[in-house]
């Protein structure tokens, strides 16, 4: 396997990647991360978070946290996400994470097809984008991770959604536990418990 990512969008300025993971979510916060990497940064595992197995996703976290130029984490909780809609608690947790960084970015290389502006920094929005630049999907690896900590770790308090498996995400036994159990703290009253997309795939949607 071979990484074939692009390392730039554009040549000669400071860009930061930046994705989020969690957005389809059921409970949990949203979280994003920004990456500022090397031209020369290079490792050959590296893609988009969800082609990855969980093992290669830690395994590069490491790597990224040890030879990026510069990166940061942001997240939104449920309860906001409840009051500013999904789209804009991602966009705030990007900002959140851009705020962050040690380096200020030129440019920002933002994955999917909308973002609100932060600052007066240039972006560019880029359809797949964490499967085409490299601290795009440099990102979307930090968020995909830091966010599987945070629910396993609430899977502590809250056993019975299985958060540890599902992450927050609407499988049919998270809907299922929802029923029997009712909601928790961490779940997005916004967004619907019901029992459409029993099959949904969590590993392949962000």
């Amino acid at each position: 396997m071979q990484n074939r990512l692009f390392p730039y969008y554009k040549e000669g300025l400071i860009e930061a990647g930046c994705d989020e993971a969690g957005r389809g979510c059921l409970a949990g916060p949203v979280f994003a991360a920004a990456v500022i990497l090397s031209v020369d940064f290079f490792h050959p595992l590296l893609n988009d978070s969800k082609k990855l197995s969980e093992k290669n996703r830690y395994l590069l976290r490491e790597y990224i946290e040890q030879n990026a130029l510069a990166f940061a984490v942001g997240s939104v909780d449920n309860e906001l996400i409840d009051k500013i809609n999904i789209l804009n608690a991602s966009f705030l947790a990007m900002h959140i994470a851009i705020e962050q960084l040690s380096i200020k970015p030129q440019l920002l290389i933002i994955d999917g097809n909308r973002f609100n502006k932060y600052n007066k920094i240039p972006h560019k929005c880029i359809i797949k984008g964490d499967s085409l630049y490299q601290s795009i999907a440099a990102a979307s690896i930090l968020a995909k991770t830091y966010r599987d900590d945070f629910m396993k770790n609430q899977h502590m308090l809250f056993p019975q959604y299985a958060w540890n498996k599902n992450m927050g995400y609407p499988t049919k036994l998270h809907r299922e536990r929802i029923k029997m159990h009712g909601i928790s703290p961490l779940h997005r009253k916004s967004f619907s418990m019901g029992n459409d997309q029993l099959s949904f795939d969590f590993e392949n949607n962000s």
